[in-house]
């Protein structure tokens, strides 16, 4: 009889446990959710929190007068800008960090130019004209405001190879880890970035607030210069070589605490090795059902999508707890 209820026991704690680890599953709405609402923008966050996402994801520029504000680009994208006369932009530009946040507040983001390529890509946004690019403070409120408790992912925005369309590695990272701590969000916010330098400033700075290596295959490429090899300017110093060309080893050393690949370049046994040196794994940006799933099937801690809708449902299909 004790043996039957030990094992009766032990069968209830392997369940909780198990419903513990698929309960962590991590759904990111990308950009907000891009594919259902303009990108990065309050009415997209505020769908996405409506759909249930477990973390919001967005990119960070900074403003002339040293405002964060929500932008995947660093300079103005004619894709999805209007200026004050309404009319679309006819090139890239001016670099947000050229404007003040009153000045960027003159344009429109929220359609899609309906003649370009991102247009075709994403062809069941809804618009909606007079959304402007908002603060990270704004986000932060909004969530605060609609009795949830999401997760924030943010990401500096910045290139070793444009210096001059942002701040400095330095500031960048002073920035956002200043904004975080005001907003006393230190254990909900991760920061995530391609460009590792920002990542490792923001770890001195603030060891509690938790990174994520962003990866692609372009930014670990090696570069030549005079005939000499060098490790990609994308990587704080770090090299591969040194890793054994290891990408779950090279993200590990700098203390991050997830990798997120590009989910084309992901397979499960990088999963499994980066589980194993205590990284989660969170690939981005996974939008079919298929893709979805076959992600899931690795493994992974969580996924990044612009339709969080789908993901849901994907996960619904397969019984895993929504958030």
């Amino acid at each position: 009889m004790r043996r039957g209820c030990t094992s009766l026991i032990l069968a209830a704690i392997v369940a909780l446990w198990n419903g513990s680890q698929l309960m962590a599953f991590d759904l990111q709405g990308h950009r907000g959710a891009r594919g259902l609402l303009p990108e990065n923008t309050l009415l997209g966050f505020a769908r996405a929190l409506e759909i249930g996402v477990t973390t919001l994801e967005t990119d960070l520029a900074v403003t002339r007068d040293g405002i964060l504000v929500l932008s995947h680009d660093p300079v103005l994208n004619p894709d999805i800008a209007r200026g004050p006369d309404g009319a679309w932009l006819a090139a890239p530009g001016p670099a947000i960090h050229s404007l003040t946040l009153a000045e960027l507040g003159r344009y429109d983001v929220g359609r899609i130019r309906p003649d370009s390529k991102y247009a075709k890509t994403f062809p069941a946004q809804v618009p909606s004209d007079g959304q402007r690019i908002p603060t990270l403070a704004q986000l932060f409120d909004l969530a605060g405001a609609s009795g949830k408790s999401p997760r924030f992912n943010v990401e500096t925005k910045l290139s070793p190879d444009k210096p001059d369309e942002t701040p400095g590695a330095d500031t960048f990272a002073r920035l956002v880890v200043e904004a975080i701590r005001s907003a006393k969000l230190e254990a909900r916010v991760t920061i995530q970035s391609f460009d590792w330098r920002t990542l490792l400033i923001a770890k001195r700075l603030a060891p509690e607030i938790e990174t994520v290596c962003l990866t692609y295959e372009k930014t670990l490429e090696d570069r030549t210069e005079g005939g000499t090899r060098k490790a990609s300017p994308w990587l704080a110093g770090l090299d591969p070589a040194s890793f054994a060309g290891s990408v779950p080893r090279l993200a590990a050393a700098t203390g991050c605490g997830t990798w997120s690949p590009y989910f084309k370049e992901l397979n499960a046994a990088a999963v499994a090795e980066a589980q194993a040196l205590g990284l989660k794994v969170v690939p981005w940006t996974v939008n079919t059902r298929e893709d979805i799933g076959a992600i899931i099937d690795m493994k992974v801690d969580g996924l990044i999508s612009d339709y969080p809708d789908r993901a849901r449902e994907v996960m619904a299909a397969r019984g895993m707890p929504l958030p």
